[in-house]
């Protein structure tokens, strides 16, 4: 294979590694309130058109039929709500003896906390050739039962309690979710010919719009000023992010794919990545709303600042292999039939 085909093929991974180290030299470019406005473009924009793509990308039988998958969707929003707060919780009595950062493992349960996001897990899964219409109704459901759910575990967790703004969180999933969703869905109604007959790389789409967050995200981590505080503790929270994230993953892959689990490679794809993903765009003011005036508020909010682009760059890092492994599982139940 030559480089110029070696670079197309690979050129999601290259543009990764490109746009990280743009936002290593260009913070200020892409941070909060800088001329890219991510605020916007990425908040209200990119989501938006993530969400557009894929309704007009799915077939509207399968987003019906991943609306009755109950199974899946149960198995998601009870790992990412129940049982992944609470094992961070008991891992954190045991890291509460070591020296790190006591603000920085409280950032950590807040992690355990959040709802899954709106964007990544879907993007990935839609990378990866899995469910996508699964993915994009955990992600929407999840979000929204997390406006509710996410302040209740920190208090049950952290003893931290507010007043949080549900209408407002809840029209801003409306308006960039669900609202773009459906009219893909309508707009497919009409150019369903036409899509099927010349194949819109939507995939390609998502994916530069998932450079786009990655670049914005890394501007933010890069930029804020408690990166530079107690190297040691940071060091050690991103050793225990990645810890966490592989062995979830691992933990979701096994438990899916067990005999008589009932659930299909593509489901296990959505599984993963859902189950494991937790929301930046949510997470940052639900805590600036919980722990208003909290003193140490920057340094509870690092984890997830460091959670959000560990998620999806291993997630980018991890898509040839989960691709690979779904191709071959698909094409051996079609020779077994």
């Amino acid at each position: 294979m030559g480089l110029l085909a070696r670079v197309r093929k690979e050129w999601f991974i290259i543009g990764i590694v490109a746009v990280i180290l743009s936002a290593k030299l260009r913070p200020d470019f892409g941070v909060r309130g800088g001329p890219l406005k991510p605020e916007i473009t990425v908040s209200y924009v990119a989501v938006s058109l993530i969400f557009f793509n894929s309704g007009l990308s799915l077939r509207t039988e399968e987003l019906t039929n991943a609306v009755l998958h109950v199974r899946l969707h149960l198995l998601v929003q009870t790992f990412t709500l129940v049982f992944f707060p609470l094992a961070v919780w008991l891992l954190l009595k045991v890291l509460a003896l070591t020296a790190i950062n006591q603000w920085l493992l409280k950032g950590l349960q807040t992690v355990g906390c959040m709802p899954p996001p709106v964007s990544s897990a879907v993007i990935l899964t839609k990378a990866v050739g899995g469910n996508e219409a699964a993915a994009i109704f955990n992600s929407a459901f999840g979000s929204f039962l997390g406006i509710v759910v996410t302040p209740v575990l920190l208090l049950l967790f952290l003893g931290s309690s507010s007043s949080v703004p549900f209408s407002s969180i809840f029209s801003q999933l409306f308006m960039t979710v669900v609202v773009p969703l459906m009219l893909g869905q309508v707009c497919r109604g009409f150019l369903r010919e036409c899509l099927e007959r010349r194949k819109p790389p939507f995939g390609a789409v998502s994916s530069a719009v998932l450079l786009m967050i990655i670049y914005t995200t890394f501007c933010d981590t890069f930029s804020n000023p408690n990166m530079e505080l107690d190297q040691t503790s940071l060091v050690l929270v991103v050793l225990i992010i990645f810890s966490i994230q592989l062995s979830f993953m691992l933990l979701m892959f096994l438990f899916s794919t067990r005999a008589g689990s009932g659930f299909t490679p593509s489901d296990t794809v959505a599984i993963m990545f859902c189950s494991t993903h937790k929301s930046l765009t949510l997470g940052i003011p639900m805590l600036k709303i919980v722990f208003e005036g909290y003193e140490h508020l920057s340094l509870i909010s690092v984890p997830l600042l460091i959670y959000h682009p560990a998620q999806i760059l291993l997630g980018s890092v991890l898509v040839p292999t989960i691709r690979s492994w779904m191709t071959s599982k698909q094409k051996s139940s079609l020779l077994l039939k």
